[in-house]
C-alpha cells in the first residue's frame, strides 16, 4: 500500500515538474527541471507587425499583377482587331476598291470581329471617362476612336488630353511606288494599322 501512495506522490510531482497553470502563462518553471513561457504583450505586437507588414506586401504586388494582367487582356483584344483589319485590308486589295479605306477607317473595329468583347460596353456620341465602367472598351461615334477605360491605374500615364482612357483607330499607311517607271505615280496603299491616337505609357 505504501509502494501505490509512494507512486502515485511521485508521478503527482513529475506533472507538476511540466505542466503550468492558467496563471503561470507568462513563465513558470520547478526545481530547475522544465519551465514554459506564452507569449508577452510586446511579443504578441511584434507578430502582429510582422504579419501586417507581410500582409502589406503581398497585397502590393497582388495589384501591381492584376494590373499587368488587365494590361495584357486589353492587348490580346488589340492583336485581335489588328488581325481582323490586315483581313480586311487584304479584301479590298483583292477587289481593288480603294474608296473603302475611308470607309473602313470610320467603321467600328469590333464589327470585324467575330465575337464582341465580354467587356464591350457599346457606342457613345461624344464619350468620356464616365460613359461605362472602368476596365470596358467603348466606341466613341462622334469621333469614331475605340476606347479602352483601364481599371487599375497605378502605373498608367495617359496621353496629352490627361484623361485616364486609351484611344485607338484605324490608320490607311501609303507608300511610294519603288519601281522607276511609277516615281511620279501618287503613294499606293501600303496597310492599315490600329494604333493608338496619342502616345501613352503603362509600365
Amino acid at each position: 500500500m505504501n509502494l501505490r501512495r509512494s507512486g502515485v506522490e511521485n508521478i503527482s510531482k513529475d506533472l507538476t515538474s511540466v505542466v503550468c497553470t492558467p496563471g503561470q502563462l507568462a513563465g513558470c518553471s520547478t526545481n530547475g527541471q522544465n519551465s514554459c513561457r506564452g507569449f508577452t504583450l510586446i511579443e504578441l505586437v511584434i507578430v502582429i507587425i510582422i504579419i501586417a507588414v507581410l500582409m502589406g506586401l503581398f497585397m502590393d504586388r497582388f495589384v501591381y499583377y492584376q494590373e499587368q494582367a488587365e494590361k495584357v487582356a486589353m492587348e490580346e483584344v488589340l492583336g485581335v482587331i489588328q488581325s481582323s483589319l490586315t483581313m480586311q485590308y487584304g479584301m479590298i486589295k483583292t477587289r481593288g476598291i480603294s474608296s473603302d479605306v475611308a470607309a473602313l477607317e470610320k467603321d467600328n473595329p469590333i464589327n470585324w470581329l467575330q465575337k464582341k468583347p465580354s467587356n464591350y460596353a457599346g457606342e457613345f456620341y461624344e464619350a468620356s471617362p464616365q460613359s461605362a465602367q472602368r476596365g470596358n472598351w467603348l466606341f466613341d461615334l462622334k469621333t469614331r476612336e475605340l476606347i479602352y477605360l483601364p481599371r487599375n491605374t497605378d502605373n498608367f500615364r495617359p496621353g496629352s488630353d490627361g484623361k485616364p482612357w486609351v484611344r485607338f483607330h484605324a490608320v490607311a499607311t501609303y507608300e511610294s511606288s519603288r519601281l522607276p517607271s511609277q516615281q511620279n505615280s501618287p503613294p499606293e496603299l501600303s496597310g492599315l494599322l490600329f494604333e493608338a491616337v496619342e502616345p501613352y505609357s503603362w509600365f
